[in-house]
């Protein structure tokens, strides 16, 4: 027990540092807020639509109480699974560095772990058979928002939010534009016509939470997506396509965050994580920085997500 303890180490100030450090591009936990679990499985408690129905509540004098015929609460399982990835630094080199290869390794392997649960959500979160009849739309020719003039983007993502009310109860909070969608919004005909008698036909995020603005005052937070990821052959591509997505996420301001609320989706990580390790292998003389995750990324309410794909031709 002892040799093993030598050779790997949990280290408290490497998983500290890890733990303080966020790639601020990374997006996907405002689609998927990070909640700890105990266990890798298991069920949870999400939104059903019970307090949507309408009962005869009114009581004559002396009558018995009106009772409810509960149909059980909704549940849906969980299975996070564990993900790692390891540095390795030379005895050599960390004699001649002239900086913490340490704490690089250490960003190195947790930009890596993160970037994977960021492609691993915007998947998700992009795919049409995630969403429900109603909570999607495929915009095709004229209609797609490359086309400046005649496209309509105000009037889709109004319908998107109106899809999501309709079935929750309640107006999307966050609204995740990939880079392509968002630079087409910014040359949209619809929106300069509405303001450019009133601002310097500059189109912002300001200026687009304006006109999205609600008759509840829900606050709409406003992402762009830029992270992009390379293939083996060097290819870089965005992570984010020319989609753009409309939630209702519980963790963001105007949300309460419990597993009764409706919520899109959630990232459960695993009590204790992420953590970084270090380790030598018998007979080599390099020392291994890890980075260890263990989560799932998962839809817990498809009714409060609507999807708007293929933005630009």
């Amino acid at each position: 027990m002892g040799t093993l303890k030598n050779k790997r180490i949990v280290d408290p100030v490497l998983t500290n540092y890890a733990r303080g450090y966020t790639n601020a591009q990374l997006i996907s936990a405002t689609l998927f807020p990070i909640v700890p679990v105990q266990k890798e499985g298991g069920i949870i408690p999400v939104f059903d639509k019970e307090a949507f129905k309408i009962y005869a509540t009114e009581r004559a004098l002396r009558a018995n109480s009106n009772e409810m015929s509960p149909e059980g609460i909704t549940t849906v399982s969980l299975k996070t699974e564990e993900h790692d990835i390891a540095y390795p630094i030379d005895y050599r080199e960390t004699k001649e560095a002239a900086w913490d290869l340490q704490k690089y390794g250490t960003r190195t392997v947790k930009d890596i772990v993160d970037l994977g649960r960021e492609k691993e959500a915007a998947d998700l979160a992009q795919n049409l058979a995630t969403y429900p009849t109603g909570n999607k739309t495929t915009l095709v020719s004229t209609g797609q928002w490359s086309d400046s003039v005649n496209s309509k983007p105000i009037d889709d993502i109004k319908t998107g939010m109106e899809a999501i009310r309709a079935k929750i109860g309640r107006y999307p909070n966050v609204l995740v534009l990939g880079a392509a969608s968002y630079n087409a919004l910014t040359e949209s005909e619809q929106i300069l016509n509405r303001i450019k008698y009133s601002q310097k036909g500059i189109i912002t995020k300001d200026i687009i939470k304006a006109i999205l603005a609600v008759p509840d005052n829900t606050p709409l937070e406003i992402v762009i997506g830029l992270p992009v990821y390379s293939t083996d052959s060097g290819t870089f591509t965005d992570i984010w396509a020319d989609n753009v997505i409309l939630a209702y996420s519980s963790a963001l301001p105007g949300g309460s965050r419990t597993p009764y609320d409706p919520s899109f989706g959630y990232t459960f990580r695993r009590s204790g994580n992420p953590f970084i390790d270090r380790y030598m292998k018998s007979g080599n003389k390099i020392e291994y920085i890890r980075n260890t995750d263990n989560y799932q990324v998962k839809v817990v309410g498809a009714d409060a997500g609507y999807l708007i794909k293929d933005t630009v031709a």
